[in-house]
Formats: structure tokens, sequence, C-alpha cells
């Protein structure tokens, strides 16, 4: 995969109680496929991971989210975490980056809990997609055909539900920034 992404530019977005795994594996995927990845937050300076209920590492943040816009990306990648995806959740200007993605018709990978920004952001009407089982009727009320699967592609928008599918989620997440913009792919 190495150089399948050169000249891509890449955001994760994520705040403190993010699940690590679901961070750190993509990350390393994608920048190991030549892609240059940023960390995203709500806030400069650090933001902490998790390892289930158990505080993991800290992580440098690159930008704030009121600093950056989806046209300055060519993806974005959404970790999990149920601490992390509520706060996000409530933070106007991450939801708004969020948002800017799907109107610029631009890959989102999303994985576990990481799900919820997508139902502040008004994304999911008609779209198909999984995520970690206590999401199914957030989504669904949000407007999108949820499923139980390990990977769910929908035009662009990439989800899985849990660590345990980060293989099959990373590689469809490769594949959908490889092929860069999708049409199907709106707010």
């Amino acid at each position: 995969m190495t150089g399948r992404l050169a000249g891509k530019r890449v955001a994760i977005l994520v705040t403190d109680g993010f699940e690590q795994v679901e961070f750190t594996e993509p990350m390393d995927a994608i920048r190991a496929a030549g892609a240059e990845v940023d960390v995203i937050a709500p806030k400069a300076g650090t933001v902490q991971g998790m390892d289930h209920v158990d505080t993991a590492d800290s992580f440098d943040v690159d930008h704030a989210a009121v600093d950056v816009a989806a046209d300055l990306y060519d993806a974005l990648v959404l970790p999990g975490g149920v601490v992390n995806a509520d706060h996000l959740r409530m933070d106007g200007a991450s939801v708004a980056f969020v948002r800017g993605f799907f109107e610029q018709h631009k890959p989102v990978s999303v994985i576990c809990h990481g799900a919820w920004i997508l139902t502040e952001a008004d994304v999911l009407r008609g779209r198909r997609m999984t995520s970690y089982p206590s999401l199914r009727t957030d989504l669904r009320n949000a407007g999108a055909e949820w499923v139980d699967e390990e990977v769910v592609v929908d035009e662009g928008l990439v989800s899985s539900r849990r660590p345990d599918d980060l293989p099959a989620f990373i590689g469809k997440a490769i594949e959908e920034i490889a092929e860069g913009e999708h049409s199907g792919q709106v707010a």
C-alpha cells in the first residue's frame, strides 16, 4: 500500500476520551500508504486516548477545529470512544468541519461511536451504514439505514462497528481515500 495515498492530506478528528486503537491503527496505515495526516480537535494542545475505560496515551493536536476547513483535506477519519463522540457532537466548530466533507463530496470513515457527530451534522438521510450497536436507534432517527456488518461503504462513507473490525475498516478507508470525491457523498 505504500504510496497509494501519496499527495493526499487526511484529517482525524478527536477529543479527549477517544478509543486509542481506533485512532492509531488507521492513522498509522494511512501514513504508511503515503498520506499526510493531521490531528484535529476542538482545542489546541493534546488529546487523551483511552483503552476502553483505562487511560492510554496522549497525542499532540495539529490544529483546532475552528482553525481548519474541509477544503484543506482530501478525507476525514472519525474514531470512536463514547466520551470522544459525545463531546465532539456538542462542539459547533467540529460539527461544521465534519459537515464540510459531505458538502464537498469527500470520503469520511467512521468507526464505533464516532458516528454520533454525523447525526449532529445532519448528513445521514438515505445513507447505509453501521456503528456500535447502541447507536442504531440514533442513526435510524437521523435517517440512516443501519445494518450490523463488519464494514459498510456507501458513496464515500465508510463505517464499522468496533475495534475488531479495524482490518476491514482500514482497507476500505484507504480504498475510498484513494478514489477521491464521490458525487453521492452529500450533506
